[in-house]
């Protein structure tokens, strides 16, 4: 059974980021993964709405219909934080001692199910002790393409911009 792609704010943000090789990269691995199932943890999904919100209210308005219908198409699995993910959190290499707490939550809730977590936080794939636990979206030259109708709503969500290293 293949790992459980795990995914973050980073991530999911970086489909608007203000870096173009990171916006194009996000949103090639969304509209290649769009059937798949990925898992997000409620603190990383909580993330983005937080990013969101501190934005202009026009600015909301044209980029939650992007972010609502993606997450009704996409089998994205939420999860919370469980026991064995801070069993996880204390066994976790000594490199990511100074990460946010939450970044080592999410890590943690990586290592103890076994998954891989696809990212573009640079705090995160700096990370050189847990192997093929996390990995960058694959490089893309131009960004991927959704159905019609989401890419319609895409286009319009991109006057929201991130700063995906901020996430």
């Amino acid at each position: 059974m293949a790992p459980e792609l795990y995914l973050d704010a980073s991530l999911f943000m970086g489909m608007h980021s203000t870096d173009p090789s990171v916006r194009a990269a996000c949103t090639a691995f969304f509209a290649s993964h769009l059937d798949r199932p990925v898992v997000m943890t409620y603190e990383e999904v909580g993330r983005c709405d937080d990013f969101v919100w501190h934005a202009p209210r026009e600015v909301q308005d044209d980029y939650y219909p992007f972010m609502d219908v993606l997450h009704s198409l996409m089998p994205i699995t939420r999860r919370a934080y469980t026991d064995a993910d801070l069993a996880a959190a204390a066994a976790l290499p000594a490199e990511t001692s100074g990460l946010r707490v939450r970044d080592r939550l999410l890590l943690a809730s990586v290592v103890a199910t076994g998954g891989r977590l696809i990212t573009v936080n640079p705090r995160l794939t700096a990370l050189t002790g847990l192997g093929p636990s996390v990995r960058e979206p694959e490089p893309a030259a131009e960004r991927g393409v959704f159905p019609a109708a989401l890419d319609e709503l895409y286009e319009r969500s991109l006057v929201l911009e991130a700063d995906h290293a901020a996430l």
